[in-house]
């Protein structure tokens, strides 16, 4: 019997937020590389944290009412779509 992995099991919107907080990590990794990035633990730690979450919010916000919308419109009758 197989398990089902764990990232199988998120939301399409979650693994969109946490694509996009990738995103943000490897965009501070570069910073930090660059120096544009204080060389202390806490300012790193900071850019990672500020960076990850708020982009994981926007990007999951998103596609949280973009599937939101979908899940509406399949909902509509045939005879509302077309009246339109």
């Amino acid at each position: 019997m197989t398990r089902p992995r764990r990232i199988s099991r998120l939301s399409g919107p979650v693994k969109i937020g946490l694509g996009a907080a990738l995103v943000a990590w490897i965009l501070v990794i570069i910073g930090i590389v660059q120096g544009r990035v204080p060389a202390n633990p806490l300012s790193i730690f900071l850019a990672l944290l500020i960076s990850g979450v708020s982009w994981f919010v926007v990007a999951w916000a998103i596609a949280t009412a973009v599937q939101d919308v979908d899940n509406d419109l399949s909902q509509e009758s045939p005879s509302h779509r077309s009246s339109q």
